[in-house]
Formats: C-alpha cells, structure tokens, sequence
C-alpha cells in the first residue's frame, strides 16, 4: 500500500483502476497465509470455524459505527483476536471481516481492497505484540494497557494507509498534491500534511472509539477467547 512513496503512478493507473488489482494481488496473499497456518498447526478445523464466526461478529457489529465521525466499532475485535489467536489469524480476520462486512452493509467498491489489507495489518500487528503476564493481575491491566496503545496506534495508522489509496490522485497542485517521481521524504511529509488536514479528526475518532471499546470488553473478551483457545486445543 505504500506504493507511491516508492514510486510514480502509472498515467493511467487511478483509485478506481488499482483496487481490483490490489485485491487480486491480495486474495493469493491470504490463501497463501491461510494454507501456511493449516500446513505449521496454526489452524484447524475448529479455528477455521471460529474465524468464521468472528468474521460474521464483524459484520454483524460494523453498522453500529457505521464510520460516523469516525466511530468504528470493527477493529477492537480483530485486535483482541489477533492478540488470541496470533498473528496469522489476526491477518486472515483483518481481511475475511471487513470483506463480510462490506458485503453486509454494500461497501463493495474499489476502496474495500485497500480497508482488507490495511485491517489485515491490524490484526498481524496485534498478533505480534509482546507476551505479558496475563495470569496475575498486574498483569492483565499491563496487557489492557499495551492493547489500548496499540489501539490508538494502529487506527491512526489505518487512516494514514487509507489516505494513500487515494491521495496521489485526489489533488495535482498545491503543497499537499502527491510529486510523481518525488523522493520519500518530500512525499512522506505532503501526505501527513494531507492527514492532518483532511482525516485527522476521523482517525482520532476511530482510535478513541477502538481504545473506549478495547478497555471495556477486552478484560471478557480476553478470557472468553483464550477460553474457547484452550478447549479447542489449537492455541
């Protein structure tokens, strides 16, 4: 996705005409996760059951944000999972549940590539967060708080990733227009400029809304899932 910071869009290359290329590059890149996670152990047939469950829970609780001012109600789920289940599941869900919920809610368009990829990076990167101490209860409120950080962090970081699905090709003058052929610090710097103008209140409202529902339903949701983690014998 940081693709024009790297290089200069085709002439004829737009929003429009690059979604169904990044989906078609994305679909292998999760099958191809997906077949690594069931060759290595990492899913089963109850996991692949469970992610089918949560991608429907995604779904299901995606219009109650409905994006309004930035409120999202998806990604605290995918990073409470991602933190469970690891970081394989957590980018499979970050892709299966925006793309369900894109079908429940009719937000099929050449945007929702970009929203799977940059959800799937959301959950690998809760995935990979260090271990805590869940067991005590020091603990769990170090757990809590670690996930609320990256919370706010990656949904500031979603907005920014978003912005570059578009922003190449949403402005050709002025200080915030992407430079075709521009080095990475000139663009680096022209597309913060662009956020901080355009979506920064969305992003800071997605990421206030992610940590509020992250430190209300993780200390449940955490227990439920590694519950459900052990009986299924997967994790």
């Amino acid at each position: 996705m940081s693709w024009p910071l790297l290089a200069a869009p085709g002439g004829a290359l737009t929003e429009t005409t690059s979604g169904p290329w990044l989906f078609a590059l994305l679909l292998p890149l999760v099958t191809a996760t997906a077949v690594i996670q069931l060759t290595e152990g990492g899913l089963d047939a109850r996991a692949v059951a469970m992610l089918g469950v949560l991608s429907a829970v995604v779904a299901a609780v995606r219009p109650f944000g409905a994006g309004a001012a930035g409120v999202e109600t998806v990604f605290f789920l995918i990073i409470l999972a991602g933190r469970v289940f690891g970081p394989g599941f957590g980018f499979i869900l970050g892709c299966t549940g925006l793309f369900a919920s894109a079908l429940l809610t009719g937000g099929v368009g050449p945007w929702l590539p970009y929203q799977m990829l940059a959800s799937a990076f959301v959950g690998l990167g809760a995935g990979l967060l260090p271990g805590t101490a869940a067991g005590t209860r020091a603990g769990r409120a170090g757990e809590l708080a670690l996930l609320a950080v990256y919370a706010a962090c990656s949904s500031i970081l979603y907005g920014l990733l978003m912005n570059l699905s578009f922003w190449p090709f949403a402005f050709t003058q002025g200080n915030l227009a992407y430079v075709p052929g521009g080095g990475l610090e000139e663009n680096l710097s022209r597309l913060l400029a662009y956020s901080f103008v355009t979506s920064l209140g969305w992003d800071v409202g997605r990421a206030v809304t992610t940590v509020v529902l992250v430190l209300l339903t993780g200390p449940l949701l955490l227990r439920v899932l590694r519950r459900a983690a052990r009986k299924a014998n997967w994790v």
